[in-house]
């Protein structure tokens, strides 16, 4: 006789979540480019660009946190790192909120607060995609 163990394999993102997670990690990427073209060049409009990037960042990540906060009721069947990915997704959100605060303010009183936060917040948002990304396969569908 032969024993088996079904052994439950980590369950991916579901296709729209994916997508909304690489976008946010592309509006944030896009709100810090902005900031270096900012610090670089003196001209305005750049901080209104990183502006508007951020709030977009915020608005796909807070759909993101509310995919995950789904998810965490199967938070067991798909993997260790889906609460590594939950902490880390929340932490870029609260920390985004906090670089578009810093952003409203007046162009020259956002430096370097604002490039600061927005290289943090991409590595967060960065590091949360790399992990809800990882479990990925080929053929898998959730």
């Amino acid at each position: 006789m032969d024993a088996t163990v079904d052994r439950p394999r980590p369950r991916p993102l579901h296709p729209v979540n994916a997508f909304l997670v690489s976008a946010t990690v592309t509006l944030f990427l896009g709100a810090l480019l902005s900031d270096l073209a900012y610090a670089m060049s003196y001209q305005v409009q750049w901080t209104n660009f990183a502006s508007w990037l951020i709030a977009a960042g915020l608005a796909f990540g807070g759909v993101v946190m509310v995919f995950a906060l789904v998810g965490l009721r199967h938070a067991d069947r798909r993997g260790s790192g889906y609460l590594l990915y939950c902490g880390l997704l929340l932490a870029a959100w609260v920390l985004g909120f906090i670089n578009a605060l810093v952003h409203a303010k007046d162009a020259w009183a956002a430096m370097p607060e604002g490039l600061i936060l927005s290289v943090i917040v991409l590595l967060l948002a960065g590091a949360a995609a790399w992990i809800g990304l990882s479990n990925l396969r080929v053929g898998d569908v959730s």
